[in-house]
């Protein structure tokens, strides 16, 4: 059985670890793992300060995502991570549609999220354009900028 729920600050490291286990599954080497890993931790402050939501199966975290209020108009999804197990099982589109429904019933116009490359079709699923692009730390490495209007 899934559930969504608000995470709290023990979350933390599981969290963590969904992140870099799902960030793993797209073939990054151990060396960009490491590099990036402040950037893919989720600390306390973190849970405490924004809106996180954790996906339970039988009680077990195995995804969840987060978001930030931009302004009184726009949301940016900040991350949406499943466990390696269960990518291509439905439960990042549960996990979508979950962030999409909250923010629905908001006054929020517009979301915005910088894609993993390797996520970007599933987030023209849910009707996201890309409107841009930001280089990441490796060399010739984009991520894309992408945008639904609500």
């Amino acid at each position: 059985m899934a559930e969504i729920t608000k995470s709290n600050i023990e979350d933390d490291e599981i969290l963590t670890e969904i992140t870099k286990k799902s960030k793993a599954y797209w073939g990054y080497s151990d060396e960009q793992m490491e590099s990036w890993s402040d950037l893919l931790t989720i600390t306390k402050n973190y849970i405490e300060t924004n809106n996180v939501y954790k996906l339970l199966v039988d009680n077990l975290p195995i995804g969840y995502y987060s978001y930030i209020y931009l302004s009184e108009k726009e949301v940016k999804l900040d991350n949406l991570f499943v466990l390696p197990d269960y990518i291509g099982s439905g439960f990042g589109k549960l996990l979508m549609n979950d962030f999409l429904n909250r923010v629905k019933n908001s006054d929020r116009k517009k979301i915005t999220l910088d894609s993993e490359p390797n996520a970007e079709k599933f987030y023209e699923y849910f009707g996201f354009i890309k409107v841009g692009q930001i280089e990441t730390a490796i060399k010739d490495r984009y991520l894309p900028i992408m945008e639904l209007k609500i």
